[in-house]
């Protein structure tokens, strides 16, 4: 299995709080989830984010046919990180860290770090290298704009996101 790494990084003009409220509240994902993936949130959340917290979804990844997504976060300190892992969805693993910097007199740095790989071995590597890889990318290209919108100029505007891939495991 080959597991592929995205890290996308955004310095966004406002303070922690505001950062970690807005983006520990799943209901915001699909204010910055381009319209394609018919991202809909199907489970009853509570008003807090915690680890061990179950979130379903339905999703239309590939020719628009619904699927599934059951993510877990696995991982929360308030107000600097938390971590959501696939449960059941369209990956064979789905790992994704949302880490948030104070930079005094700046802003928050908004850093994603998703590691993922793909079913069906050397047929998902080259749906990954014709497809996924380009699907993963213009998600978070898309959600980069948007935060700019929402929350004004990133700093960093010339960041560019880079995808990697890790060692390969079987």
């Amino acid at each position: 299995m080959k597991i592929y790494q995205l890290k996308s990084s955004q310095i966004l003009p406002i303070s922690l709080s505001t950062a970690w409220k807005f983006f520990s509240d799943p209901k915001n994902l699909s204010k910055i989830t381009p319209k394609w993936l018919n991202f809909e949130i199907t489970s009853n959340l509570p008003y807090r984010m915690y680890a061990g917290l179950i979130i379903t979804y339905k999703v239309r990844p590939v020719l628009n046919i619904p699927q599934t997504w059951v993510t877990e976060i696995t991982h929360c300190n308030e107000p600097n990180y938390f971590v959501d892992e696939q449960r059941f969805g369209p990956y064979k693993m789905w790992h994704h860290e949302h880490i948030f910097t104070e930079i005094p007199d700046v802003g928050v740095e908004m850093q994603d770090i998703v590691s993922y790989a793909v079913p069906f071995g050397i047929l998902g590597r080259i749906a990954n290298s014709m497809f996924v890889k380009k699907k993963v990318f213009e998600i978070f290209e898309y959600r980069k704009e948007v935060l700019n919108k929402m929350f004004g100029p990133s700093v960093n505007q010339n960041a560019k996101l880079e995808f990697f891939t890790l060692e390969k495991y079987n």
